[in-house]
């Protein structure tokens, strides 16, 4: 073997798992790099109104009960299961608050905590026909979607229930206060500082949690992404983040549904990525057979995804009544679909054991931009159900393709 032949052999050998690495990522990061384009079109399209102060919270305020039903839906489309009812539990648990509240006059918190409780143990009713009497989540889902339906229209007959206590409306509709006054940002004008010191606060602690991950993946000796492009992703992530904390801090500070949004992704994120329950919950969806001959407790992981989801489908339910400050009887319409959407936009498997809550949050997300950008242009609503229809099958074509070619790979 010559001296040349010496030399280029490690570097191809290096250059190869390089061009691989970097394969890899692009598809993890398909999602991201979608909203991205999307967000600059509908930017463009609307000369700008798209990424204003208060459109932006516009964004997070109207799509808030969605985003919180797509992370109870990718955990259960990751454990292999759908959920169709949970438009309907929507409904149902809002009349129940609605109920509470403003005829029997329980106080809020009261109120909303036996909503929640309600909601999961209509998961729970759920869960039970599905993990331990085997009947296939559909049809089980299929049938509480009627159900919850009939019921939601029971209670409220033809009339819708309101109004709501200041406190849950707040919840649904408010922004934090400004408790330490604004600062100056030149040209932008003034903004919250409590809202810039939060969005500062997430930035670091995002780019210290990569760094901890990184360095725990380096310690077993696993392929990570080199240095450039580790620092790349999180200089762009923390441009993002400190550009829509700054438009919201201009406006009027953060909504906290925004809040509850973060502690909710926050902590099912933990969950799902450090916690034995969530590590199952990937095992029953990626391989049910290796999941049980493993000593997983399959029937109890998809008995308790579905309380989850019957959960969050509650506290989804107070957050849309109290923004529209009642509750009605075709609320929650279609909700179901727009959650299933926003968990396969964001990389939910068709088959299961694949998803993250992140992805489910950027799927609901480019939903609402799509919504939001859409009616800003004044499109139809046709063309709007026609765009979000292509994007959804754009989005399992791509993760079919992927997958076959993975496979072919190997």
């Amino acid at each position: 073997m010559s001296q040349s032949e010496l030399a280029s052999g490690p570097r191809t050998q290096d250059a190869a798992p390089a061009r691989r690495r970097f394969r890899i990522n692009l598809r993890q990061s398909g999602i991201y790099v979608a909203f991205a384009l999307i967000v600059v079109l509908f930017t463009f399209l609307t000369d700008g109104a798209l990424l204003q102060p208060g459109n932006i919270s516009n964004i997070v305020v109207q799509n808030s009960y969605v985003l919180i039903l797509a992370i109870g839906m990718i955990l259960v489309i990751i454990s292999g299961h759908i959920d169709l009812s949970v438009g309907s539990v929507v409904a149902l648990t809002g009349a129940i608050c609605a109920v509470l509240t403003v005829h029997w006059g329980l106080p809020w918190p009261l109120a909303v905590v036996a909503t929640l409780v309600a909601g999961a143990i209509i998961g729970a009713a759920q869960g039970y026909w599905i993990a331990y009497f085997g009947i296939p989540a559909f049809i089980v889902t299929l049938g509480g979607m009627l159900v919850f339906r009939a019921l939601t229209l029971t209670v409220l007959g033809n009339q819708g229930i309101g109004p709501f206590p200041d406190e849950i409306r707040t919840l649904a509709n408010g922004f934090t206060g400004g408790y330490l006054g604004n600062v100056g940002l030149g040209p932008l004008g003034g903004a919250d500082v409590v809202s810039l010191l939060v969005g500062i606060l997430a930035v670091v602690g995002f780019a210290v949690a990569q760094w901890r991950t990184r360095r725990a993946r380096q310690g077993y000796g696993q392929t990570v992404d080199p240095m450039p492009l580790f620092a790349g992703k999180i200089v762009l992530a923390a441009v993002v983040v400190l550009f829509v904390v700054v438009q919201l801090a201009r406006f009027r500070n953060l909504p906290w549904v925004l809040v509850l949004l973060a502690v909710l992704v926050l902590g099912y994120t933990l969950m799902t990525s450090r916690s034995v329950f969530g590590r199952h919950i990937y095992a029953v969806g990626g391989n049910l057979a290796a999941a049980t001959l493993s000593g997983v407790r399959v029937k109890p992981v998809t008995f308790w995804v579905f309380v989850n989801m019957g959960a969050l489908a509650a506290l989804a339910g107070v957050i849309f009544a109290g923004r529209l400050n009642q509750a009605g009887p075709t609320a929650g319409t279609s909700f179901e679909l727009d959650a299933i959407a926003a968990a396969f936009i964001g990389g939910a498997a068709v088959q299961g054991g694949v998803g993250k809550v992140v992805g489910a949050i950027t799927g609901g997300l480019i939903m609402g931009v799509i919504n939001n950008g859409m009616s800003l242009i004044g499109a139809p609503s046709e063309r709007v159900m026609l765009v979000k229809g292509l994007v959804l099958l754009a989005a399992v074509a791509y993760d079919v393709w992927t997958k076959r070619r993975a496979g072919a790979a190997r």
